[in-house]
């Protein structure tokens, strides 16, 4: 999974899926979902992302893993 914040452009992209064309992208309220031909998450980006939160988007990272 890799996390990039663009301040230039006030975007956030999440993307769980390296290497994975694109096959549809759909986009809900400035949220735009990647989906692969198998319908799998590829990525996922906030558009105006600083206007959503309260605080630095970078402020905000806070990443776990929980293993069982």
């Amino acid at each position: 999974m890799r996390v990039e914040y663009d301040p230039k452009h006030d975007l956030m992209n999440i993307e769980f899926l390296s290497g994975v064309g694109i096959f549809e992208s759909v986009e809900r309220d400035g949220i735009i979902f990647d989906y692969s031909k198998e319908r799998k998450i590829v990525s996922i980006e906030i558009i105006d992302v600083s206007t959503r939160i309260s605080a630095s988007p970078l402020d905000k990272i806070d990443f776990a893993v929980t293993r069982s």
